[in-house]
């Protein structure tokens, strides 16, 4: 069915977890419609911030066509979104079919064929465009071009979009609409990056509860690390010898022989607390990493979904555990409304121009900008300044 100019776009959300992605999508004025995922806390999860969705939890390979089209109720299908393992998905009939990763990749395109959508859109991490994963981008764009799809992909930051936290995300988008496939603009840059001091500020639902934020569960029951913590200042953490001999009284010492620890550096800071005056560090799937600015405790949930920023209605269903495996999964809301608004720049784009030949556009992407790209020793990209477009010739080297 063809779009309308100012249609409300549906859409579906594939591997959804919580449905960050989703919530964001919708703030951009977008309409989900269905949640699949197999975890059954997020999608209790997705469920309850989701009331005018279906959800299906279980293993999407056991979703068939008639299962989805009573799910979806007779409704059109605009955009599947989702993030489906991608690596390792080169392999698809070069000796391993049996990978994890590509059934899960292959069962996202099974969706995308069922539904023909006007649009996808995929995450992942950023080393998805890392020299090592370039065959499997190829097999990606491949695979959505012999679907008509135009492909560019993007690796996108969250502060710059409104989050108080420095996560980045590959972002791959497609459409079969006369419109050039387009990346939202900035909201925000380094003068402005929103802070976890501005998100801790305000952690009320509209009807003035806080929800998934017991502060007594969030003290450390170990009192040697309560001890600790009370030592470190805010910003601070102890990755170091030096940060140790600094910080820590000689009793409260981690006893390391900082010789034998690799780079003579911890992998990850240990006691370190979250700047009121820097978007934190990217909220990871356990309370463990990080620490209050200024009490001694770590996050609450609610806390590491505001940092993510989770509207503070946005309820999270199951344990402890749980809950932080599905804030810490998630798309950060505000980057997911950028891309909504994104896509409905595409569509009214799309109303502007004359429509092309299909045929001649489909062989026109199979030799076009997307294939040339990986004619060159190795796929590459740099992130825009300001949002704006990139020329391929202009990109630079991931590390």
């Amino acid at each position: 069915m063809a779009l309308k100019k100012n249609q409300t776009l549906n859409f579906i959300d594939v591997f959804s977890g919580a449905g960050g992605f989703s919530a964001g999508l919708e703030m951009a004025g977008l309409k989900c419609i269905l949640g699949i995922d197999f975890d059954k806390y997020a999608t209790q999860t997705f469920a309850r911030n989701h009331k005018h969705a279906e959800v299906y939890c279980g293993d999407v390979s056991k979703l068939s066509s008639a299962k989805l089209k009573t799910l979806l109720k007779g409704q059109q299908v605009d955009a599947v979104v989702g993030g489906p393992p991608c690596q390792g998905f080169s392999t698809v009939g070069l000796g391993n079919p049996e990978d994890q990763r590509n059934s899960l990749f292959l069962q996202f395109i099974r969706l995308v064929k069922l539904t023909k959508p006007s649009f996808v859109v995929v995450e992942n991490v950023t080393g998805l465009l890392a020299k090592k994963n370039e065959e499997t981008l190829k097999a990606i764009f491949k695979k959505f071009d012999q679907l008509g799809y135009k492909m560019d992909v993007q690796v996108m930051s969250a502060q710059n979009y409104g989050v108080p936290e420095m996560r980045r995300r590959t972002i791959l988008i497609g459409t079969k609409l006369n419109a050039d496939v387009r990346f939202p603009d900035f909201t925000h840059t380094e003068k402005n990056w929103p802070t976890v001091g501005l998100a801790l500020k305000d952690l009320k639902s509209p009807s003035g509860d806080i929800f998934n934020h017991d502060l007594e569960a969030a003290v450390p029951k170990c009192q040697l690390d309560l001890a600790r913590l009370k030592h470190v200042p805010e910003g601070r953490g102890i990755r170091y010898e030096k940060d140790e001999k600094e910080l820590l009284p000689k009793s409260l010492q981690l006893k390391i022989n900082w010789k034998e620890v690799r780079e003579n550096r911890l992998r990850q800071a240990k006691y370190f607390r979250l700047d009121r005056k820097k978007p934190s560090p990217t909220i990871m799937t356990h309370r463990q990493s990080y620490y209050h600015p200024t009490e001694n405790r770590y996050l609450t949930q609610r806390e590491a979904a505001r940092i993510q920023s989770f509207p503070n209605d946005f309820v999270f269903e199951g344990p402890v555990s749980a809950q932080w495996r599905q804030i810490g999964n998630a798309v950060p809301p505000l980057m997911g409304k950028s891309i909504g608004l994104a896509l409905k720049a595409m569509l009214a784009e799309s109303f502007k121009t004359k429509k092309k030949d299909l045929s001649k556009s489909k062989k026109k992407s199979t030799e076009g900008e997307n294939i040339l790209v990986f004619r060159k020793k190795a796929f590459v990209y740099r992130e825009p300044n300001q949002g704006q477009k990139t020329p391929v010739s202009a990109r630079s080297k991931i590390s």
